[in-house]
């Protein structure tokens, strides 16, 4: 009976031998590390040494004793856990593994160089790792052990875990038997990264399920804290399809986390300890972009050479810089999720909102809080509640199956908390930062996680509704169907949507929402009158050596989020379209901006871009999409101008964008917003300077009918289905098509009234653009409408 087996000769297939972490750390030396992947070497016990070790000691008959009145009813779990880990400590090691041991420990510190070196001792049980279940945290790790006492007593530690409250609560919910689940150990050399830095990442994004980013979480020392949840990381998002692409940069996200504390080396009486992070580590990134996108397509060898989306730790030596693999398993949730039915919730009236953190699945739940300090404190905690503590780890899972929502404190995507409750199918909302003390006991909440990437926390109960659509009967049309998207953070629920693009992202969500700041106010900062805008300002840049660059990345970012949703199918950008009276609300926005009696149809679009009391806020418009374009790899970005009242204005905002290295053509193509009755009347002349036309029926709607569209005392009038506004949209699709230049439609008309979407095939209209939430009944109204044109 082999007592040890080096992690180079384990396969994925070993897992009844070394368990599920360790044949995974086996498979990527074996099938990685010729790509350029370091993953640290080491060896493990078999699953064979588990059970000598148990039968030795004479221990397998009083643990079956012991688990079968646990079962029974006649002892209580925390008893019967309690009794099987004394027991297990108490026990000798058969003499012959135990020199395995020792002889594998000293050969390990020989290959390394090092006498008696640092290992880390994890433990890898027979059932772990598996598709349809992680067994996250279940057993435990011990870091930084070192010399050979230390390591005989870790390993005991390892084997005595498998019988924590949790790991026997966890297998008894799975289905699996107490006493047919092994422990391997894995002893693995230890990466410095107290010195350096720490993370998971994920091949797929992990509420979405939106398969072609990583998503990458990091932070300051060992990464037990990013595991566990106890700090708040640092979050990246990479889109994965263009990352092969020589100097492309395809991060589409780059969030900062709080990162208070990290876990470093200790003593040998604990060999480690936690501390607090400096003031400079709190406010830096933790890597590099050149270390994320390495670490991005790492994710993408380790994800096709296991075929499936992977759950991935990595480490970062201090002293070296170097970034290492040490953990790889199968994602859980998302790759076992029906890919054809799309599950959706819509929250509509709800309370003042009380606090906000990561949103966690798309849920929304609404029931009174109930606020637990510790995982003991079981007895207090009523059944579907709302669950508040300041983290969790594997000790809360009973608890955490009794709630109905989840909220912590601390912790990130890839944190304790989120993993479980993305596989109990709970909504939750980790690191509030102050949610403990926010809440209070009794207090009736909603938490939605149903608006994007940022979860909230409603006052009282609100109403929403869930909605589950079947993809997979969706007719083809020859018209394409696309999407109205604003919301980056949202953008990424609505990506099985089999739609044929977007047809409108809106810049200005983006602005107003991300960047929060007037562009003109960050090109003169020096002479801001308004001092409490410059202290604003100086906070959100405070990362940015150029407050101009602040404005540059956020909006190029944004619309990544967006690019990354329809790629590699088109998506249309609408350079921004604020009015006045909007842009004035922008942080030291007042100071830029005109009084004008109606906003409405005052300077606003195109007008702007080439003047001189904006033309430099568009600069950076400009020099965020070619960023976009240039570096970011997203090539299917198509612009759009609005608010184009003259041929003559066009050649002037098309002169300005290609000054700006913006050039219409080689892959650039430009549009034009047909939203103004000139637009309708002089479309031949318009076709000439651009590629084609996107229909605003709104601002047309008010335009031919001379109703301010936000009138309440007309709103009854204002219809886009007017005889006067169909007479319009039908003159300009027919001049487009005889100019052989595009025409979609991408107003509010379809998303309301369905039926309109047939008067447009019915014109030739090449696409519609709708709202996500309409867009399945849009599309079958199309495939309809076409199937009558058909018919004659």
């Amino acid at each position: 009976m082999r007592s040890v087996i080096w992690l180079e000769n384990v396969r994925r297939g070993d897992i009844g031998d070394v368990g599920g972490k360790n044949a995974s750390l086996g498979e990527l030396i074996n099938g990685l590390s010729g790509s350029g992947i370091k993953i640290p070497g080491g060896f493990a016990t078999t699953a064979q040494a588990y059970w000598r070790f148990i039968d030795f000691n004479g221990l397998r008959e009083p643990i079956r004793a012991l688990v079968a009145a646990w079962e029974s009813g006649r002892d209580t779990l925390s008893q019967t856990g309690a009794t099987i880990r004394a027991l297990v400590l108490q026990g000798a090691w058969p003499p012959d593994i135990e020199e395995d041991l020792i002889s594998a420990y000293r050969n390990l510190s020989k290959r390394l160089g090092v006498e008696a070196t640092s290992v880390a001792v994890r433990s890898s049980a027979t059932a772990e790792d598996l598709p349809a279940a992680s067994f996250a945290g279940q057993q435990e790790s011990y870091l930084n052990i070192s010399g050979e006492q230390a390591l005989m007593d870790a390993c005991r530690r390892c084997y005595a875990s498998l019988f924590t409250d949790r790991a026997m609560a966890y297998r008894q919910a799975n289905g699996f038997e107490q006493m047919k689940v092994a422990l391997s150990i894995g002893i693995q050399q230890m990466v410095r990264s107290d010195l350096g830095a720490a993370g998971v990442m994920f091949s797929i994004e992990t509420e979405t399920g939106f398969n072609k980013v990583a998503i990458i979480n990091a932070s300051w020392g060992l990464g037990e804290y990013v595991v566990k949840g106890t700090v708040d990381p640092d979050e990246y998002r990479v889109f994965k399809p263009l990352l092969g692409i020589p100097d492309i940069v395809p991060i589409i996200e780059k969030r900062r986390g709080s990162k208070e504390r990290k876990l470093v080396y200790g003593d040998r009486a604990s060999p480690t300890q936690g501390v607090l992070t400096s003031v400079e580590e709190r406010a830096r990134l933790v890597l590099s972009d050149e270390e994320i996108v390495k670490l991005a397509r790492w994710a993408v060898f380790v994800e096709a050479h296991y075929a499936c989306p992977m759950d991935i730790e990595w480490a970062k030596d201090g002293p070296s810089q170097e970034i290492w693999l040490v953990q790889a398993r199968p994602e859980t949730v998302q790759s076992q999720a029906a890919t054809n039915l799309l599950s959706t919730y819509r929250i509509s009236s709800k309370g003042r909102p009380i606090a906000r953190g990561l949103a966690i699945g798309d849920a929304i739940a609404a029931a009174p809080v109930c606020l637990v300090e510790h995982a003991g404190d079981a007895d207090h905690f009523v059944d579907g509640t709302v669950l508040v503590a300041a983290t969790t780890d594997p000790d809360w899972v009973p608890l955490m199956k009794r709630a109905c929502a989840i909220v912590t404190d601390h912790g990130g995507r890839t944190s304790h908390a989120a993993i479980v409750s993305r596989e109990l199918g709970v909504p939750a909302i980790v690191g509030v930062g102050n949610a403990t003390q926010l809440l209070h006991p009794g207090e009736v909440v909603t938490v939605c996680c149903a608006e994007g990437d940022e979860g909230t926390i409603y006052e009282g109960r609100a109403d929403f509704v869930a909605e589950e659509t079947d993809l997979s009967d969706m007719p083809e049309t020859r018209t394409k169907v696309m999407l109205n998207l604003a919301d980056p953070q949202a953008a990424s629920r609505w990506w099985r949507l089999p739609a044929d693009g977007i047809g409108l992202a809106r810049m200005e969500f983006v602005i107003s929402n991300t960047i929060q700041i007037h562009p003109m106010a960050l090109v003169h900062f020096d002479d801001l009158r308004d001092q409490a805008a410059r202290e604003t300002i100086d906070t959100l840049t405070r990362e940015y050596n150029e407050k101009t660059e602040y404005f540059v990345d956020k909006l190029s970012a944004g619309l990544a989020r967006l690019a990354a949703v329809a790629f590699p199918k088109p998506i249309i950008v609408r350079m921004s379209d604020f009015k006045t009276n909007e842009y004035a609300g922008l942080c030291g926005g007042k100071q830029f901006e005109p009084l004008e009696e109606n906003p409405m149809i005052g300077f606003r679009g195109a007008s702007r871009y080439y003047s001189p009391r904006y033309r430099d806020g568009f600069v950076l418009e400009c020099r965020a999409i070619r960023r976009l374009r240039e570096r970011m790899g997203f090539v299917n970005v198509a612009l759009m101008i609005p608010f184009c009242r003259s041929p003559k204005e066009a050649e002037k905002v098309l002169d300005t964008m290609a000054e700006n290295g913006l050039k219409r053509g080689n892959g650039l193509e430009i549009y034009i917003m047909c939203e103004i009755p000139s637009n309708v009347i002089l479309a031949a002349d318009f076709a000439r300077h651009f590629d084609g036309f996107s229909i605003g029926s709104n601002d047309l709607t008010q335009l031919t009918l001379g109703i301010d569209r936000d009138c309440e005392d007309l709103a009854a009038v204002f219809d886009e289905r007017d005889p006067a506004v169909k007479w319009m949209i039908r003159k300009v699709i027919g001049d487009a098509k005889a100019a052989g230049v595009k025409i979609g439609l991408c107003g509010q008309a379809p998303s309301d009234h369905p039926e309109f979407a047939a008067f447009l095939v019915d014109c030739g209209i090449d696409s519609i653009s709708v709202t996500p939430d309409s867009f399945v009944a849009v599309k079958r109204m199309v495939a309809t409408a076409e199937a009558k044109q058909e018919k004659g």
